[in-house]
């Protein structure tokens, strides 16, 4: 059965899956990083993984996979298949297309930022499907986004695009490890409001999941702390929106598990926020954990059909 390798390497943990070309998961498996050995574990763990994938589908599928799309994260050269920094991994300039294409008998392998392959599923098959300008963001440990155009993900000229975590919110504000004060992510990411209430309630172990819980117990307290980052988040968002011009805004990541609780402020905010900008449809993201691991499937399907047209037809 004809099929693709599709992996998303996160910081602790690797998701793969096979996909057919009609987009059905054909097997799927996990393993983690290994990143406690070092860089070179994490690649070569990479590389070992992807190997298996290819095992799998050949004994279990009658045929290696046609391609594999790789999802990463950090600092991404997708036109030289190079993942260039990734602070969680440790690792610089891993010519990492080359090594799995070597790896994979020749096998051609697309490389992709994690956010931005999550959100390229996200447009297509996800919250944004038909929709032709989105801009997806990702609130978790940080904060980033993807820029949708017509089925596709801008990645800019230097593979930076969609890095609305680094707007800078508040000048002057609190330093961010990226070098600038008052980056929008210093305030409104999980982290950020994880940092915030544990400050609050005395606990260092309080998270935004406590926050959020404590939000809907009407604390006075959590919704002061709340309300501060949707706000922030607000103006960063309506800095994207002016600039983008999106037709839907997807909203992803850990703090959007908290539902109405975000959404509900967070439209309100927004909606305050915009004079002559046209409000976009705000929605959460659809594909949970998947969505990186999906998005590195369609990465591998459409570099098949750029090279063969008749690859990507089932």
């Amino acid at each position: 059965m004809r099929h693709v390798i599709a992996l998303d390497v996160g910081g602790t943990g690797m998701k793969a899956a096979l996909v057919g070309a009609g987009g059905e998961l054909l097997h799927r498996a996990r393993r983690a990083t290994g990143r406690e050995r070092g860089p070179d574990a994490v690649v070569d763990g990479i590389l070992d993984f992807a190997a298996e994938l290819r095992a799998y589908g050949v004994e279990q599928l009658g045929a290696p996979a046609l391609a594999a799309g790789v999802a990463v994260p950090g600092i991404v050269d997708e036109g030289h298949g190079v993942a260039a920094y990734a602070a969680n991994l440790g690792w610089r300039d891993v010519p990492l297309r080359a090594l799995l294409t070597d790896r994979l008998g020749g096998a051609p392998v697309a490389l992709g930022h994690d956010v931005r392959t999550g959100g390229l599923a996200e447009g297509r098959i996800g919250a944004g499907q038909g929709t032709d300008r989105y801009l997806f963001v990702a609130l978790g440990t940080g904060i980033a986004g993807a820029i949708g155009i017509a089925g596709r993900v801008e990645a800019g000229a230097h593979g930076f695009a969609g890095e609305i975590g680094h707007v800078v919110v508040r000048p002057g504000g609190t330093p961010c490890p990226c070098g600038q004060r008052g980056c929008l992510e210093r305030y409104a990411s999980a982290a950020a409001v994880s940092e915030a209430w544990a400050a609050v309630t005395g606990n260092p172990e309080a998270d935004a999941a406590d926050c959020a819980r404590a939000v809907d117990a009407d604390d006075p307290k959590a919704r002061e702390v709340w309300q501060h980052a949707v706000d922030t988040l607000a103006d960063g968002l309506t800095t994207a929106l002016t600039l983008l011009d999106p037709r839907t805004l997807i909203i992803g990541g850990g703090l959007a598990e908290a539902g109405e609780t975000l959404f509900t402020p967070l439209r309100e905010a927004v909606r305050s926020r915009i004079t002559f900008q046209k409000s976009p449809t705000i929605v959460p993201a659809a594909l949970g954990d998947t969505a990186g691991c999906l998005g590195a499937g369609l990465l591998a399907w459409d570099l098949l059909d750029k090279t063969d047209g008749t690859e990507a037809t089932s």
